[in-house]
């Protein structure tokens, strides 16, 4: 019986895969009352029950089974079709309703110039006759449980609703969304509403209000200093209210820190309208003026800014970083600075600071460093609780306007799925949806804690800049933009048909927002005047001298009781045995019964400072062991796979210590490293590399921020890159990390560049870094084969009496008189050139090491060189091509310190495109002559 009433029913496609819901519907239906159930699947579900032994609440696992398993039997035989018309129909209103789901935003009415071009295959994808369903039909009510709203609707109703909620200003991208509980979430706010705002009066007021503002500082900049730059917002003006709405929302809801990211596009407005900068600074940087205490300073359209905005649930701290030219690379920056924020105020929860992200349309979709930033999202060590990304999408990057040269995908927004973010679409001439979806938006991100986008589909009114003609290259989108009216004069014209206000009422926004603007009043809302102690104290760190005298060094009962701490390990942890052999032989350098190497020295800098209350942050691809197997700061236990990091039991009080091996990522991943620094001056921030040269991938950080924010900005920032260095036949990627490029960057005493060359120094060099009152970035040429070199080991009193050496004298027994030649040098080449040396007895020969090349350390050089009066001949000698390495950039220095009578010389390879060779054979040539050549 039960197998006829499903062939019967088979032929339906109501077993169709897609109709699972549909089908559990009906057996929650037949468990409630059965009696509302067509005749075929109430006698079906009888059948069930009975062979379920009488149990008539069977499991719908069970129930789905059931059917996959008739399906395959009534497949193998001959059935005849008996059609169900209406519970056919009925699963075919289920599909339209997924298909309005899937595919609606592409029928949504999201572009304000009414350009958007469609797929032809897209074209009939949502109509009725595709689902098999006609007007008709329209008039019938269908079972619409599975829509959020009334469980019965007749079909015109949810038609009508479908194309209200998918297809109006409004297109919504979220299907591809794993989670059942976010699509469902999502669904509720989106169906639940039928994406239609219904806002007060009151509060469409405060949107013209402030898209008179966003508006009114445009014209007014354009009237007062025409052609000059401002990368205008008009035609994305509704980004000023916008900002403002989220800003409340997330205050209303605890938010106390927001943290925005932005290019240069729509930043005055930003500035003055949603920050509060005073409007007459702005105008005096128009006017040439600048502050005099920056170096260089940036352009206008390039500085950041903070303030204080009052919201119902007390003040936001807003802060808009600075931001160089290459657009998105502030993305991860700001996501540094989020993480940095968050952990100082112990936001657990990640729902006290927010990160925003503001886009181009060209460059979210183009640039690399968007992707790395995305994936670092929902990573233990970068993850910040979700960004609100906006992208600005006025539909052309710079001269280009067609998406298929823009990108290979639908949208710009489209890499966003990469982390699987639902996204938005959202008409910026509907200012009122542009709320809506922004209260989605920060209600999600609040919830799930996960990136989520706004797509902000809008135009540019002008060209790239206002002196461009875009006539020139977009001829048909210019001959619409030109008789566009603009967002406010829209919305103004939909309040008055409203009768929320008169036309009078909102003329009179533009005159009092004019005469502010010549006021130089501030024109933006909620902003606090009141005092406000600042988070962080930067003052103490400014203008402070590199040769600032610190006591590094620590005493043998700390050294006892930090390294009891760090060797002493969980019971019953089982430790790898080439880690619990370094392990051993740590005990012993404790104890001073055997020499210091690089590990425990670096280790123990880093116990030392968490000790004395100041943070710890190392991340790179292999930080936690160490590239080349000598850190150790994060064990694994063999048996379990559990880890342990001793560094993180110094103390129950200790500030945070975090090891974090990152994603494959460089550009990002130190971009995130300098947006922590820049925020948080006592803890120590390190990103390594795994090879030097793999900076290369970060240079637009380097060049963008590292080397030069505090000329341009004021920013100070103490970040530390460790970039393992040394030619030692690993080919050219893996043998320089690009020494020249780095002192080439140096000036103004912007950054430190130094190459310790033992366990000491790099002891002592991470604890100055700290321990001075000064914020540098610090450049450090980090070892590889010297990590377990025994000449670069050091006696435990190193750490307790010593200090970092900037130039490191000869170490061994000489008659200064006797000396008639200096070999300088720097790094490993040191123990090439020593072990030569003793080997062919050139006692008349002294090498100085210079351990730092940048402030270049002339007294103390200048100094030692002073020690041999019979000196004629001072070699620079460098592992580095002559064009590369510190040569170049370096030997002004090192004829600063010499007498007129001596004579400079350069040993080393020869200029080379390439860093280094790719053959050991020839990279031992290489290095053998080069060793001669400075001591013959």
């Amino acid at each position: 019986m039960q197998e006829n009433i499903m062939k019967s029913m088979w032929d339906s496609s109501a077993f169709d895969g897609g109709n699972s819901a549909y089908l559990e519907n009906l057996y929650e239906q037949y468990l409630n009352d059965p009696t509302q159930l067509a005749p075929q699947w109430r006698q079906y579900f009888d059948e069930l029950a009975k062979a379920n032994k009488g149990a008539k609440d069977a499991s719908h696992a069970a129930i789905q089974a059931e059917f996959a398993n008739l399906a395959k039997l009534i497949h193998k035989g001959s059935t005849q079709s008996v059609p169900l018309d209406h519970e056919l129909k009925q699963i075919q209103v289920l599909r339209l309703i997924n298909a309005y789901r899937l595919q609606g935003h592409l029928h949504a009415q999201i572009d304000p110039l009414g350009m958007r071009e469609m797929l032809d295959e897209n074209a009939s994808e949502l109509s009725l006759e595709e689902h098999g369903l006609g007007v008709n039909d329209m008039a019938t009510e269908f079972n619409t449980e599975t829509f959020v709203g009334p469980k019965h609707m007749q079909l015109g109703a949810l038609y009508r609703a479908l194309n209200d909620t998918y297809c109006g200003s409004i297109g919504t991208e979220y299907m591809h969304i794993p989670s059942r509980e976010e699509r469902a979430w999502i669904q509720q706010r989106v169906e639940g509403s039928r994406a239609t705002p219904e806002f007060s009066p009151k509060i469409k007021e405060q949107i013209l209000e402030r898209l008179t503002a966003a508006e009114g500082l445009e014209k007014y900049i354009g009237v007062k200093y025409p052609g000059a730059k401002r990368f205008s917002l008009e035609g994305g003006e509704v980004l000023i209210p916008m900002l403002d709405h989220l800003i409340q929302r997330a205050g209303s809801q605890g938010m106390r820190e927001c943290v925005i990211g932005m290019a240069h596009r729509g930043r005055l407005n930003v500035l003055i309208n949603t920050l509060g900068k005073d409007p007459r600074e702005l105008f005096d940087e128009f006017e040439g003026k600048h502050s005099a205490h920056l170096e260089s300073g940036d352009v206008k359209y390039h500085q950041g800014f903070s303030s204080d905005v009052k919201t119902s649930g007390g003040l936001t701290h807003l802060a808009l970083a600075f931001n160089p030219s290459h657009l998105e690379i502030v993305t991860p920056v700001v996501a540094g600075s989020v993480k940095a924020r968050q952990i100082r105020a112990k936001d657990e929860d990640a729902n006290k600071v927010l990160s925003v992200a503001i886009h181009g349309d060209a460059a979210f979709a183009g640039q690399g460093v968007v992707m790395e930033t995305l994936n670092m999202s929902q990573t233990r060590g970068y993850g910040t609780g979700g960004t609100v990304h906006i992208v600005i999408n006025n539909q052309v990057g710079f001269t280009t306007s067609n998406p298929h040269d823009a990108r290979s995908t639908l949208y710009c927004t489209d890499v966003a799925k990469v982390v699987l973010a639902p996204i938005f679409h959202v008409n910026a001439d509907d200012p009122e949806a542009v709320m809506l979806v922004t209260e989605w938006v920060l209600d999600y991100r609040m919830r799930f804690n996960k990136d989520v986008v706004i797509d902000l589909v809008c135009y540019r009114r002008h060209g790239h800049n206002e002196a461009d003609d875009p006539f020139a290259t977009q001829p048909m989108m210019y001959g619409k933009i030109k008789n566009h009216l603009t967002v406010r004069q829209l919305y103004a014209e939909q309040l008055t048909k409203e009768q929320v206000l008169t036309k009078q009422q909102a003329d009179a926004l533009v005159k009092q927002n004019r005469e502010a603007l010549d006021k130089g009043d501030c024109v933006a809302n909620n902003i606090s005047k009141e005092q406000r102690a600042h988070l962080v104290d930067w003052s103490q760190y400014e203008s402070k001298d590199w040769r600032e005298p610190v006591k590094t060094g620590i005493s043998q009962d700390k050294i006892n009781t930090l390294s009891h701490k760090l060797l002493k390990m969980p019971d019953g942890f089982s430790m790898h045995p080439r880690v619990a052999k370094i392990y051993e032989e740590r005990e012993k350098m404790s104890h001073g019964q055997q020499l210091i190497d690089w590990g425990f020295a670096e280790n123990m800098a880093y116990a030392s400072l968490l000790d004395q209350g100041y943070a710890v942050r190392i991340s790179g691809q292999d930080c936690g062991r160490g590239t080349f197997f000598h850190r150790h700061a994060v064990l694994h236990d063999q048996k379990t796979g559990k880890v342990y990091t001793p560094l993180k039991h110094i103390d129950p009080k200790q500030p945070h210590f975090t090891v974090i091996d990152s994603l494959l990522s460089e550009e990002a991943v130190l971009g995130f490293e300098y947006g922590y620094a820049t925020t948080e001056p006592k803890s120590l921030v390190i990103w390594e590399a795994q090879f030097g040269d793999f900076a290369n991938g970060a240079q637009v950080v380097i060049d963008q921020f590292i080397s030069s924010g505090e000329q341009k900005w004021g920013r100070l920032c103490g970040l530390v890159m460790l970039l393992p260095h040394g030619y030692e036949g690993q080919g050219p990627e893996h043998s320089s990390a690009r020494l020249e490029r780095f002192l080439q960057l140096c000036a103004q005493h912007n950054i430190q560049v130094c190459v310790p060359s033992n366990a000491s120094q790099v002891f002592h060099m991470l604890r100055r870094q700290m321990l001075r009152k000064i914020r540098k970035p610090l450049i450090v040429m980090s070892p590889k084969s010297l990590l377990r070199h025994k000449l670069a080991s050091c006696e435990l009193n190193n750490l307790i009496d010593g200090t970092f050496e900037v130039v490191i004298p000869e170490t061994q027994p000489h008659d200064p008189q006797k000396v008639t030649k200096v070999v300088m040098c720097s790094g490993k080449v040191y123990y090439d050139l020593v072990t030569k040396r003793d080997e062919l007895k050139k006692n008349h020969i002294a090498i100085i090491r210079i351990e730092q090349l940048y402030p270049f350390p002339e007294p103390e050089l200048q100094a030692q060189l002073q020690r041999y009066p019979n000196v004629k001949d001072i070699v620079w000698c460098q592992e580095e091509p002559k064009n590369q390495g510190a040569w170049f950039p370096t030997q002004h220095h090192f004829r600063a310190c010499m007498t007129p009578s001596q004579n400079l010389l350069f040993a080393g390879r020869d200029a080379s495109a390439s860093p280094a060779v790719g053959y050991t054979s020839e990279h031992n040539e290489q290095q053998e002559a080069l060793i001669q050549d400075a001591l013959k």
